[in-house]
């Protein structure tokens, strides 16, 4: 089992990024605390993580009408966590590609 699933690349998370350069969002698991997710963290990047910060969200329920008729369904729940580096640790995503 992953505690971490993916990254979080969108653009609010990129703004947040840009005002403090050393936070990182992730996607991790919904059991997963604090600790684990801080060494897999460190484990996976090499870095040193100073303070984690945890959001569980929550699924929505969606609704459509079709020719069938009303559809509806509801989206995954998951977990966030906020993940603080050390001064002058950074993250490169991109260095794999």
């Amino acid at each position: 089992m992953s505690t971490i699933i993916k990254p979080i690349i969108t653009e609010k998370q990129t703004a947040i990024t840009d005002e403090f350069p050393h936070r990182y969002g992730f996607v991790v698991d919904r059991n997963a605390n604090k600790l684990q997710i801080k060494e897999a963290v460190e484990d996976l990047y090499d870095v040193t993580v100073v303070k984690v910060n945890t959001m569980n969200y929550t699924g929505k329920n969606h609704s459509r009408f079709t020719k069938s008729g009303l559809i509806t369904g509801r989206s995954n729940a998951y977990k966030k966590a906020i993940v603080s580096l050390e001064e002058g640790e950074i993250i490169d995503f991109y260095s794999n590609i």
